[in-house]
This record gives structure tokens, C-alpha cells and sequence, in this order.
């Protein structure tokens, strides 16, 4: 139950590589840093999910999910805090890792980024060309932050 993660802007040209892609639609039930609850629509399913409060280096977390029916998922969609997070995200492979991609719409558009799991924190991997500078543990490339203060304020 815990995710080990790092994320990255990115810099380049991804699409040719993407071998899976999917839209997501998600609002936050609470997006205080020491639980988010999150509600998720990726593309056919749904998804309810906690995430606790990020280690010191930004790069682990507890989380839990559980998948819930779409009809419900836009149920609570409803009811969540203002600011819901409109992307599609692209899966790429590269040197035995998976990359998601998320390419962010509405008040967020332009903001693109990457994120690689990991099995530790260590864990070595290589990098693409594509991927631009490590924003792991800064705050405001969390999702939850970007319904609050969206990429098109950073100006």
C-alpha cells in the first residue's frame, strides 16, 4: 500500500512511444495534504482513492484504491471541492518502465508531466530524451495542488 513515485515535466516530443491512452476525469472529496481523498473516472472504470502525507523526499506515500462503479464515481463527482482535473494519460515503456504521461486540459493546459513507479526510493532507471527537470516533492505539481492553484496562475 505504498507508492513509490517520481515525476518529471516534460520537455520533448513522447507521442510516437505511447503504446496505451486513456482519459481521466477526477475531483478531490479532500485535498488536505494528510489525506487526499480522490474520486477518478479513467477511461471505462472508476476509482476511489486515499493518499496519505508524502516522505521527506517527496517520493513515497501510503495509498489505497478501490474500484467503484462509473455511475457512482460521477456521483461524488458532484459533490467534490472545486477544481476538477481534466487529462489524458499515456502510457510509454521504455528500458523496463512504464512512463505515464499526463497532458493536462482547462486551467491547466500546457502542463505536461511524467511519472515513473518505482519498487524503493533508490531504484536506478534510465531516463528519455523527453523528460525534462525533476519536480518530485514540490507540491504544486501534485494534482490535488493543481485543482487549487492551476498551471495557467504560474505566470
Amino acid at each position: 500500500m505504498m507508492e513509490i513515485e517520481r515525476k518529471f515535466r516534460v520537455k520533448g516530443e513522447f507521442k510516437r512511444d505511447v503504446h496505451e491512452q486513456f482519459r481521466i476525469t477526477q475531483g478531490y472529496l479532500s485535498s488536505v495534504p494528510e489525506r487526499t481523498v480522490r474520486v477518478r473516472i479513467k477511461g471505462e472504470k472508476a476509482f476511489l482513492t486515499i493518499k496519505g502525507s508524502s516522505s521527506a523526499s517527496g517520493a513515497s506515500r501510503f495509498e489505497w484504491e478501490k474500484e467503484i462503479p462509473v455511475s457512482e464515481a460521477r456521483e461524488l463527482l458532484e459533490i467534490c471541492e472545486p477544481g476538477i482535473i481534466d487529462k489524458t494519460r499515456f502510457l510509454v515503456d521504455f528500458k523496463g518502465h512504464v512512463f505515464e504521461v499526463d497532458e493536462f486540459y482547462g486551467d491547466n493546459e500546457g502542463l505536461i508531466l511524467a511519472e515513473v513507479e518505482l519498487k524503493s526510493e533508490d531504484e536506478t532507471f534510465e531516463k528519455p530524451v523527453w523528460l525534462g527537470e525533476e519536480v518530485t516533492g514540490d507540491k504544486k505539481y501534485y494534482n490535488a495542488m493543481l485543482k487549487q492553484n492551476p498551471f495557467k496562475n504560474w505566470q
